[in-house]
């Protein structure tokens, strides 16, 4: 059984940091790319950054610079680093994990953005 288990989310003011972790469980994870996803309150949800098996990064615009995705093959866990937040930031931010055309999904958590 496959699980994306994501913590560290919670309320933080503009202009500060928060790290997301996802650990996982049920998969060959070093075989998986991980992504970060977020869903705001009447939006999409949007690709935020991804990490591939090999360790090559990709981010969206809006975060370059900003956030930083990083992965532990020896934890099983991927991490997302997020400084300077900003209050359109907030939203419930997904982890997910790919390999061979099947994708799965975590339960998400809560991300908070006071200006």
């Amino acid at each position: 059984q496959v699980q994306l288990v994501e913590s560290g989310g919670g309320l933080v003011q503009a202009g500060g940091s928060l790290r997301l972790s996802c650990a996982a469980s049920g998969i060959i994870f070093s075989n998986n790319a991980m992504g970060w996803y977020r869903q705001a309150p009447g939006k999409q949800r949007e690709l935020v950054a991804r990490i591939t098996s090999g360790g090559s990064t990709s981010y969206a615009d809006s975060v370059k610079g900003r956030f930083t995705i990083s992965r532990d093959n020896a934890k099983n866990t991927v991490y997302l680093q997020m400084n300077s937040l900003k209050p359109e930031g907030t939203a419930v931010y997904y982890c997910s994990a790919s390999s061979g055309g099947d994708d799965y999904w975590g339960q998400g958590t809560q991300v908070t953005v006071s200006s």
